[in-house]
């Protein structure tokens, strides 16, 4: 396996430089969880970072390298989807506030569909 000195922003780990596994397309993973264990016993605490551009050429614009940043907010971040992959052809998940103003019958304000009456 290959790794790639990266180096790491914010949070407990700022200023280090960790070597990160590269994936199949030589790219660090995008979000990298570090879990630190509690000394009371408890269940341990998980660092998210973020994988950011770190920089860019002057000239050409060029990408120069990947940096991890420190999330703040931890695995409810905006990018994750509940830790699953979310494919082009997936059907896109329903919004909580739509879900709740569509009724459970079709005919308006529960009245029949009878024009018989």
């Amino acid at each position: 396996m290959k790794s790639e000195d990266t180096p790491f922003e914010g949070g407990p780990l700022d200023g280090r430089v960790l070597p990160v596994l590269l994936g199949a397309t030589g790219h660090p993973p995008k979000v990298y969880r570090v879990p630190v264990p509690d000394n009371a016993g408890g269940p341990p605490t998980v660092l998210v970072y973020r994988r950011v551009q770190a920089g860019t050429s002057r000239r050409l614009a060029l990408h120069q390298g990947w940096k991890y940043q420190y999330s703040a907010e931890g695995e409810g971040g905006a990018d994750t989807s509940g830790g699953r992959l979310r494919w082009p052809w997936s059907k896109p998940e329903p919004k909580p506030d739509t879900a709740a103003r569509i009724k459970p019958d079709a005919t308006p304000d529960g009245k029949s569909d009878d024009t018989d009456e």
